[in-house]
Protein backbone atom coordinates (compact mmCIF):
# COMPACT_ATOMS: atom_id res chain seq x y z
CA UNK A 1 0.00 0.00 0.00
CA UNK A 2 1.65 3.64 -0.92
CA UNK A 3 1.72 6.24 1.50
CA UNK A 4 0.29 9.43 0.54
CA UNK A 5 0.57 11.30 3.71
CA UNK A 6 1.86 15.29 3.08
CA UNK A 7 4.77 16.46 3.66
CA UNK A 8 4.37 18.94 7.05
CA UNK A 9 3.01 22.89 6.18
CA UNK A 10 6.07 25.41 5.45
CA UNK A 11 5.65 26.82 9.31
CA UNK A 12 6.54 24.02 11.37
CA UNK A 13 10.23 24.69 10.69
CA UNK A 14 9.57 27.41 12.64
CA UNK A 15 8.11 28.13 16.19
CA UNK A 16 4.63 28.94 16.47
CA UNK A 17 3.96 32.57 17.25
CA UNK A 18 2.98 33.80 20.74
CA UNK A 19 1.45 36.93 20.03
CA UNK A 20 -2.01 37.68 18.16
CA UNK A 21 -1.06 41.47 15.96
CA UNK A 22 -4.45 43.81 15.97
CA UNK A 23 -5.97 43.99 12.46
CA UNK A 24 -5.94 46.89 10.20
CA UNK A 25 -9.25 46.90 7.76
CA UNK A 26 -8.16 48.68 4.49
CA UNK A 27 -10.06 51.73 4.59
CA UNK A 28 -7.96 52.76 7.71
CA UNK A 29 -4.74 51.56 5.63
CA UNK A 30 -5.76 53.85 2.38
CA UNK A 31 -6.42 56.65 4.83
CA UNK A 32 -2.86 56.29 6.53
CA UNK A 33 -1.39 55.98 3.01
CA UNK A 34 -3.13 58.52 1.19
CA UNK A 35 -2.13 61.27 4.08
CA UNK A 36 1.49 62.62 3.33
CA UNK A 37 1.43 62.98 7.43
CA UNK A 38 0.80 60.03 8.01
CA UNK A 39 1.71 57.56 4.98
CA UNK A 40 5.72 56.75 6.44
CA UNK A 41 3.97 55.91 9.63
CA UNK A 42 2.67 52.94 7.78
CA UNK A 43 4.36 50.13 5.99
CA UNK A 44 2.55 47.27 4.24
CA UNK A 45 4.38 43.63 3.82
CA UNK A 46 3.10 41.57 1.33
CA UNK A 47 3.26 38.00 2.29
CA UNK A 48 2.53 36.13 -0.66
CA UNK A 49 5.01 34.19 -2.77
CA UNK A 50 4.04 32.16 -5.83
CA UNK A 51 0.36 33.99 -5.29
CA UNK A 52 2.20 37.26 -6.40
CA UNK A 53 0.10 37.75 -9.47
CA UNK A 54 -2.58 40.88 -10.15
CA UNK A 55 -1.02 43.35 -8.11
CA UNK A 56 -0.10 44.35 -5.12
CA UNK A 57 -0.98 47.65 -3.08
CA UNK A 58 1.11 50.48 -3.51
CA UNK A 59 4.16 51.26 -1.70
CA UNK A 60 3.96 47.64 0.02
CA UNK A 61 7.26 45.25 0.57
CA UNK A 62 7.17 41.51 -0.68
CA UNK A 63 8.35 39.03 1.57
CA UNK A 64 7.49 35.61 1.36
CA UNK A 65 6.13 34.19 4.28
CA UNK A 66 8.25 31.39 3.84
CA UNK A 67 11.40 33.36 4.14
CA UNK A 68 9.62 36.06 6.58
CA UNK A 69 10.91 34.53 9.94
CA UNK A 70 14.75 34.37 8.75
CA UNK A 71 14.46 38.41 7.85
CA UNK A 72 12.10 40.22 11.22
CA UNK A 73 15.14 41.63 12.09
CA UNK A 74 16.06 43.33 9.03
CA UNK A 75 12.80 44.12 8.87
CA UNK A 76 12.99 45.80 12.12
CA UNK A 77 16.07 47.62 11.22
CA UNK A 78 14.93 49.03 8.38
CA UNK A 79 11.22 49.95 10.72
CA UNK A 80 13.30 51.80 13.35
CA UNK A 81 16.01 53.72 10.49
CA UNK A 82 12.65 54.98 8.67
CA UNK A 83 10.73 55.43 11.86
CA UNK A 84 8.04 53.45 10.55
CA UNK A 85 5.24 53.26 13.20
CA UNK A 86 2.87 50.63 12.01
CA UNK A 87 3.92 47.68 9.77
CA UNK A 88 0.60 45.61 8.01
CA UNK A 89 0.99 42.16 6.90
CA UNK A 90 -0.99 40.94 4.21
CA UNK A 91 -1.46 37.69 2.08
CA UNK A 92 -4.16 36.24 -0.19
CA UNK A 93 -7.19 36.69 2.33
CA UNK A 94 -5.17 37.29 5.78
CA UNK A 95 -6.25 33.94 6.89
CA UNK A 96 -3.18 32.39 7.40
CA UNK A 97 0.48 33.72 6.24
CA UNK A 98 -0.29 37.21 6.83
CA UNK A 99 -1.76 36.51 10.58
CA UNK A 100 1.02 34.47 11.34
CA UNK A 101 3.78 36.44 9.80
CA UNK A 102 2.43 39.96 11.71
CA UNK A 103 2.56 37.72 14.86
CA UNK A 104 5.91 36.70 14.40
CA UNK A 105 6.82 40.22 14.03
CA UNK A 106 4.92 41.32 17.12
CA UNK A 107 6.59 38.23 18.98
CA UNK A 108 9.94 39.90 17.83
CA UNK A 109 9.22 43.20 19.08
CA UNK A 110 7.90 41.54 22.32
CA UNK A 111 11.26 40.26 22.30
CA UNK A 112 12.82 43.83 22.16
CA UNK A 113 10.70 45.34 24.40
CA UNK A 114 9.91 47.94 21.33
CA UNK A 115 6.56 49.91 21.90
CA UNK A 116 7.04 52.09 19.37
CA UNK A 117 6.15 49.64 16.48
CA UNK A 118 2.87 47.89 16.27
CA UNK A 119 2.65 44.75 13.84
CA UNK A 120 -0.83 44.71 12.06
CA UNK A 121 -2.88 42.34 10.10
CA UNK A 122 -4.70 44.00 7.35
CA UNK A 123 -8.30 42.25 7.29
CA UNK A 124 -9.18 40.17 4.19
CA UNK A 125 -5.88 40.46 2.70
CA UNK A 126 -5.10 41.75 -0.97
CA UNK A 127 -8.66 39.87 -1.58
CA UNK A 128 -10.70 42.47 0.20
CA UNK A 129 -8.77 45.17 -1.43
CA UNK A 130 -9.78 44.32 -4.40
CA UNK A 131 -13.34 43.66 -3.92
CA UNK A 132 -13.56 46.99 -2.15
CA UNK A 133 -13.71 48.81 -5.67
CA UNK A 134 -12.17 51.46 -7.96
CA UNK A 135 -10.12 53.76 -4.63
CA UNK A 136 -8.41 50.69 -3.87
CA UNK A 137 -7.25 49.19 -7.03
CA UNK A 138 -6.25 52.53 -8.26
CA UNK A 139 -3.89 51.99 -5.38
CA UNK A 140 -1.99 49.28 -6.59
CA UNK A 141 0.98 48.20 -8.56
CA UNK A 142 0.25 46.13 -11.47
CA UNK A 143 -3.68 45.63 -10.47
CA UNK A 144 -4.81 42.94 -13.79
CA UNK A 145 -9.00 42.89 -13.14
CA UNK A 146 -8.63 39.62 -15.39
CA UNK A 147 -7.00 38.10 -12.88
CA UNK A 148 -9.06 39.12 -10.09
CA UNK A 149 -12.38 37.72 -11.85
CA UNK A 150 -11.59 34.18 -10.58
CA UNK A 151 -12.44 35.51 -7.24
CA UNK A 152 -15.79 36.75 -7.68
Amino acid sequence: MTSTSQPPPWYNAFPAPISTAALLTHDDALSSLSDPATSDNLLLVDVRRTDYEGGTIQGSLNIPAQSFYWNRAVLYDLCKRAGVKKVAFYCGSSSGRGPRCSAWFADYLADKDDKDIQSLTLVGGIKAWVKAGDKYTNAMHGFDPAYWKQFE
